[in-house]
C-alpha cells in the first residue's frame, strides 16, 4: 500500500552551515592585519599598509560597492541586471554635463538621474514587455557608450575647457578628515612598528581626506541591509524574487515592487558613474568593466550587502597595491603575490575539509605556480601591472566556490495571474 509521502522527494542532505559570531569576525580581522603585517616586514614593502595605498583601495573599491549594491537591489526582486556597465556610463555622462555646469553636487543629482533613466529603460523591457533579463542587459550595456559618445560631440565640443568625448574639469565634493586623530595616526605609521604602524597606517587613510561619497556609500550599504531584511518594504521586495505568485495572492503588487528595486539599482550604478567623474572629467570608455566586477562581487557575497563590500573590497586592496608605487620598486605588487598564495593555502584546507577534494588541488596547483613566481622573480612585469586587480578578484572569487543563495526566481518573467 502507497502513502502520500511514498511521491515526496527525499529531504536534501544539506551541510550543516557554519556561522561566525562578531568576536570570532573580530579575530579574522586581527589575524588579516598580523599577516599582513609579518608580510610587511620580510618583503620590505612599506606602502603594503600605508595612508596612500589605503586611499587608493578606497578610490577603486567605492565605484565597485555601488555598483554591486545597484545589483544586490535589482536581483532580490528577481530582475537580473547586467545592464550595470551601461548604467554607470550613464551615470559618468549625466555627471560630466552637470558638474561642469553647475558643480559637483549637481553631477552627483544628475548622475542618479540617468542612471534612474537607465534603470526605468531596463525594467521596461523586462517587467512590462518581458524581453529576456540578460539581452535588455547586454542591449543598454552596447546602446549607453554609444549614446554617451554622440551625446559628448554634441554637447563637451562647444563647452568652455572641453572637447569631443571630453567635459571640462570638475570641481570636488567635500571631504571629511577626523580632528586631532591624522597627526597621532601619522606618527605610529612612520615607526614601522610591528601591527602597530600597520593599523595606524590602515586607520589614517580611513579617516583623512575621506571623500564625502565613500561615507554615504557606507551609509547606502546599512541603509539596503535595514530596508531589504528589517522592513515590510524589504520583505516584499524580496518576496517578488523569490514567489511572485505567492506573493500575488496575497495582495503584494508585484511589478510595482519590482520597477522599485529597478530603479533604485539604476540610481546606484549612476551615483557609481559620477564617483568616477568627481574632481576629474567625463571621458568614454571611463567605467573600464566596473560594473562587471561589481557582478563579480555580488556574486561573490552571495547575494549579501556584507559579502559584496569584501568584494568590493579585495579589488581595491590589489588595485591600490598596483596604482600606488610612490618609489617606482613594485615592491607592494610583489608582495601581494605572497599574500595570494597564503590566502590560496587557507582557502584550499577549507575546500579540502569541506571535501571538495578536486577543488583544493586545482587551488594547490595554483599556490604553487604563485609561490615559484614570487621567489624567482623581483617585481610584477609592468605588462600585467593593470590587468593585476581584475585577474585576483576573479580567480579568488571563482576558486571560492560558494554554494550559492540564488533568488528563486531570479530572472524569470512574471506575469500578472499566471501560475
Amino acid at each position: 500500500m502507497t502513502t502520500a509521502t511514498q511521491f515526496l522527494p527525499p529531504a536534501p542532505t544539506a551541510k550543516s552551515t557554519f556561522k561566525l559570531s562578531r568576536w570570532m569576525w573580530v579575530a579574522l580581522v586581527l589575524g588579516a592585519c598580523v599577516l599582513i603585517s609579518t608580510i610587511r616586514v620580510i618583503t620590505g614593502a612599506t606602502t603594503l599598509t600605508s595612508q596612500g595605498l589605503t586611499e587608493e583601495a578606497l578610490k577603486a573599491a567605492v565605484p565597485i560597492a555601488l555598483a554591486g549594491l545597484a545589483g544586490l537591489w535589482s536581483e532580490r526582486a528577481g530582475v537580473v541586471n547586467i545592464g550595470l556597465e551601461g548604467m554607470m556610463v550613464f551615470g559618468t555622462f549625466g555627471a560630466g554635463w552637470a558638474g561642469h555646469s553647475y558643480g559637483p553636487w549637481a553631477a552627483v543629482a544628475f548622475g542618479v538621474i540617468l542612471g534612474v533613466v537607465g534603470g526605468l529603460l531596463h525594467a521596461l523591457a523586462t517587467i512590462t514587455f518581458g524581453v529576456d533579463h540578460i539581452i535588455s542587459g547586454v542591449a543598454i550595456n552596447i546602446i549607453a557608450p554609444a549614446l554617451t559618445v554622440f551625446l559628448a560631440k554634441i554637447v563637451f565640443a562647444t563647452a568652455s575647457g572641453g572637447v569631443q568625448r571630453t567635459s571640462g574639469q570638475i570641481a570636488d565634493l567635500p571631504r571629511i578628515t577626523v580632528p586631532g586623530l591624522s597627526n597621532l595616526l601619522g606618527t605610529l605609521e612612520e615607526k614601522h612598528w610591528f601591527l602597530i604602524s600597520d593599523v595606524a597606517g590602515i586607520l589614517r587613510g580611513l579617516t583623512t581626506d575621506v571623500p564625502i561619497l565613500t561615507v554615504l556609500t557606507v551609509f547606502l550599504f546599512i541603509g539596503s541591509f535595514y530596508i531589504l531584511w528589517r522592513t515590510r518594504f524589504g520583505l516584499r521586495l524580496r518576496s517578488t524574487g523569490e514567489a511572485p505568485y505567492a506573493s500575488e495572492s496575497l495582495g503584494v503588487n508585484v511589478n510595482r515592487y519590482k520597477y522599485a528595486a529597478v530603479m533604485v539599482s539604476g540610481g546606484l550604478a549612476g551615483l557609481a558613474g559620477a564617483f568616477l567623474v568627481i574632481r576629474g572629467q567625463f571621458q568614454s570608455g571611463q567605467t573600464q568593466g566596473r560594473g562587471f566586477i561589481g557582478l563579480a562581487s555580488l556574486i561573490f557575497g552571495n547575494y549579501r550587502p556584507g559579502g559584496v563590500a569584501m568584494g568590493a573590497g579585495l579589488f581595491g586592496f590589489t588595485s591600490g597595491a598596483t596604482n600606488y608605487d610612490p618609489a617606482g620598486d613594485g615592491l607592494a605588487l610583489h608582495a601581494l603575490l605572497l599574500i595570494i598564495v597564503l590566502a590560496l593555502v587557507f582557502l584550499g584546507f577549507w575546500q579540502y575539509r569541506r571535501g571538495e577534494k578536486v577543488v583544493a588541488g586545482v587551488i594547490a596547483v595554483i599556490a604553487v605556480l604563485a609561490a615559484v613566481w614570487y621567489f624567482t622573480t623581483d617585481r610584477v612585469p609592468a605588462e600585467l601591472a593593470n590587468a593585476t586587480p581584475y585577474v585576483v578578484t576573479l580567480m579568488v572569487m571563482g576558486l571560492a566556490s560558494q554554494r550559492l543563495r540564488v533568488p528563486k526566481a531570479d530572472g524569470l518573467v512574471y506575469r500578472k495571474g499566471g501560475h
